[in-house]
């Protein structure tokens, strides 16, 4: 029997094993999330408003031909002859366990950028998309005055879902400047329905009539409330005193040139988005860099340049839901030895043009390069400032001489980071995948023998 191993149970990877149900093939959908949906479908595709999300669960949800596994972390992954395994820890049995398929699919999102500036590691201060997903998961917003700023169509949706749950957004703050988004905008003609979502999200965004909107502007730093020539006079005050001092009160922005300082309880800041391509790299698939993002390489057929591995979503190219389903439907019907049709390939087509307008319309700015001061922290794992990596020529001397990306994120954010930073390369990929514990790497070493 045909098997296919599919890594993500967001858009694309559902679209990917709905796609391959024509054919006789047996579907393991791995994801460490506990449901289904990915980031975009956070929470459950059966919990979605978008219909095509809940189609494609309860399609899935009812096929004998498909498992799920929820909870379950890829740490290691290798092919042996013409079966690629897959070693899988899950979280809720605390076992290990093995999958085999001759045929794999990698789904495995994106992440968002986060780019250091002074204060952001204060208590309050989230990625945009981080927020959101903390709100959609219950996380109390209700109330908050919210700051939203980064690049990227995410910001509209990032400040209506969180409208929606109660909080006082009072401002998106977005870097690209107003020439760079009249052209994006005017560009939406090609896909009607991006213009109808804009007007949605833009609806809900200005309901409360509280947001401003500021093109053309950016994040220059965050700021506590505490004032440090107060006395402490009390053991309780000066517990006080140390909580505020790491909590943010105020953010400092420049609004199309000029500073202004916003109080605000929250700041979500995020630059758009990272393809994960850490496993793909890992199993040995070629990585291709446009100067924008290091991604992986398919054909036309969504294969990588290893044969029987395909990859389609995010970690082709960040593109949104609509690219992510078109490329799923297209991997899942090549792995499972259908036909792919023209109107697949058109409509990949289409949501790649989009994608492409996407990167030019978002550029990030230069003066996001120079925020930082010497004593900005940048890897959060390890504690590493701007200041001591400054003093190092690549990666690597960064890596062995201060153990920046050597934290328990091994390189995920502060990588990227220091790419935009110092245009360094990150190590594209190795396995394991993640710390694993020793009775899987056994487990794993066995099965090769």
């Amino acid at each position: 029997m045909n098997r296919i191993i599919i890594i993500g149970a967001g858009p694309a990877g559902l679209a990917a094993a709905a796609a391959a149900l024509a054919s006789s093939a047996h579907i393991d959908i791995i994801d460490d999330n506990h449901a289904s949906g990915g980031q975009i479908w956070r929470g459950g595709a059966d919990h979605q408003k978008d219909a095509r999300a809940t189609a494609l669960w309860q399609q899935l949800s009812q096929s004998t031909q498909v498992q799920f596994h929820f909870g379950a972390k890829v740490v290691h992954a290798t092919k042996c002859d013409d079966t690629y395994q897959v070693v899988v820890e899950k979280q809720a049995s605390n076992q290990t366990q093995i999958f085999s398929a001759n045929k794999m699919i990698l789904c495995t999102g994106a992440r968002e950028l986060l780019l250091p500036f002074p204060g952001w590691t204060l208590n309050g201060v989230t990625g945009a998309g981080g927020l959101q997903a903390l709100a959609k998961a219950a996380y109390p917003v209700a109330g908050k005055r919210i700051v939203v700023a980064g690049s990227g169509p995410l910001l509209f949706a990032v400040a209506a879902s969180l409208i929606e749950r109660g909080a006082h957004v009072t401002h998106v703050i977005e870097q690209a400047k107003f020439g760079q988004l009249s052209r994006f905008a005017l560009g939406l003609i090609a896909t009607p329905s991006k213009i109808t979502q804009a007007y949605q999200l833009m609806r809900t965004m200005h309901k409360t009539l509280e947001t401003r909107y500021h093109a053309n502007s950016y994040v220059v730093s965050a700021h506590s409330s505490t004032n440090e020539s107060a006395k402490k006079e009390t053991a309780k005050e000066a517990s006080n005193d140390t909580i505020k001092e790491y909590t943010l009160a105020r953010v400092r922005v420049s609004i199309q040139g000029e500073v202004q300082d916003i109080p605000c309880d929250m700041l979500a800041c995020g630059y758009g988005l990272m393809p994960n391509i850490e496993l793909a790299a890992a199993l040995g698939c070629s990585i291709t860099d446009d100067k924008t993002y290091p991604k992986v390489q398919v054909n036309d057929a969504q294969e990588t340049s290893l044969h029987g591995v395909y990859c389609a979503g995010e970690g082709t190219g960040i593109g949104g839901v609509d690219l992510a389903l078109a490329e799923g439907t297209i991997a899942g019907l090549a792995a499972s030895g259908q036909s792919i049709s023209s109107t697949h390939k058109a409509q990949r087509h289409k949501w790649r043009g989009f994608a492409q307008r996407l990167h030019q319309a978002f550029g990030l700015r230069p003066e996001l390069k120079h925020l930082c001061q010497a004593d900005t922290i940048v890897c959060r794992c390890e504690d590493v400032t701007y200041g001591q990596l400054e003093q190092h020529s690549d990666w690597r001397d960064a890596k062995l001489h201060t153990r920046c990306g050597m934290g328990a994120c091994q390189g995920r954010i502060c990588g990227n980071a220091n790419r935009f930073l110092f245009s360094w390369e990150k190590d594209s990929g190795r396995l394991p995948m993640t710390s694993m514990k020793i009775a899987s790497l056994m487990l794993a070493c066995e099965d090769r023998k």
